[in-house]
């Protein structure tokens, strides 16, 4: 092979040589393909074209892996960017509004599910700017049940399960309410009244309202009328046909059943100081 590809004496490479350069193909290989051939053995050329088939598809399928890989990059981005798409921050500043802010105004008259409160009385104790002097619920014993428990968990605390404003936080050193059950004040005090002052607070007093139902403020506010009954009830207040149970618990000098009793749970007595009959008292012995 060195010798055919040596210059001739003139300076031209043999026909051979050029031949193989262009071809790629050794003159000598050519010369020993028809005995190949004959033999059914591939040439060398064959060979190297053959083997490079698999080289040549593993090559192919690298590139489809990085073309998927590239598309999963870019849909990876894109799945960033609608993560944290352009948006207005709570109370952000924005120029496109009049008003300076991103965030709008509800329309007048919205309210949020299951909050249309249209009764003004049962759910603000008023009807037309007034405190309402009757319960705008179904006045039954299971409401005066329901009351005294919601009283005796939210209200004893200070008022005392009697009423009276002696609690067991008094007791101990805080303030003093006013009496339920002895205040004039409170005895005419409407119903609305104690309705207002458990949802919006009064004085010391902090407001209820997240705590306790409008349903159970009115319960509370019923209880708190029968505590009042229970203080200053005269015989007059109770039915005729009571009327003797009672004169002849008076006259044997022994206290009828269900009699006062302090917070300390014991009897008062018959004897004990009562104040005037409320208007609320009035009102039921007139109904």
């Amino acid at each position: 092979m060195t010798q055919l590809a040596r210059d001739n004496g003139d300076g031209r490479r043999s026909s051979a040589a050029l031949a193989w350069r262009a071809g790629g193909v050794s003159p000598l290989v050519g010369a020993r393909t028809s005995k190949e051939r004959t033999r059914g053995l591939t040439p060398p050329a064959r060979l190297s074209s053959a083997a490079e088939g698999p080289a040549k598809q593993a090559r192919t399928l690298a590139l489809r892996w990085l073309l998927a890989g590239a598309c999963l990059i870019s849909t990876g981005c894109d799945m960033l960017d609608m993560y944290d798409e352009p948006r207005y921050e709570p109370l952000e500043a924005s120029e496109f509004f009049a008003d300076g802010g991103s965030s709008r105004q509800l329309v007048e008259g919205t309210v949020p599910r299951g909050w249309l409160r249209e009764d003004e009385a049962l759910y603000t104790g008023k009807s037309n700017g007034e405190f309402v002097s009757k319960l705008p619920v179904p006045v039954d014993r299971e409401l005066f049940e329901r009351g005294r428990e919601r009283f005796n968990i939210y209200c004893s605390v200070c008022h005392s399960r009697t009423g009276d404003g002696d609690g067991m936080i008094v007791r101990r050193g805080f303030r003093r309410p006013p009496s339920l059950v002895r205040t004039e004040r409170l005895l005419k005090a409407p119903a609305g009244h104690f309705f207002d002052v458990m949802t919006n607070g009064f004085g010391a007093m902090p407001s209820y309202a997240n705590r306790i139902e409008p349903e159970d403020r009115w319960a509370i506010v019923a209880y708190i009328r029968a505590l009042q009954l229970g203080q200053n009830a005269r015989l007059e207040d109770v039915p005729e046909d009571s009327r003797q149970e009672l004169e002849e618990a008076a006259s044997g000098g022994r206290q009828p059943a269900g009699g006062r009793q302090n917070d300390q749970g014991t009897d008062q007595g018959a004897d004990a100081p009562r104040s005037p009959a409320s208007p609320f008292m009035q009102q039921r012995k007139e109904g």
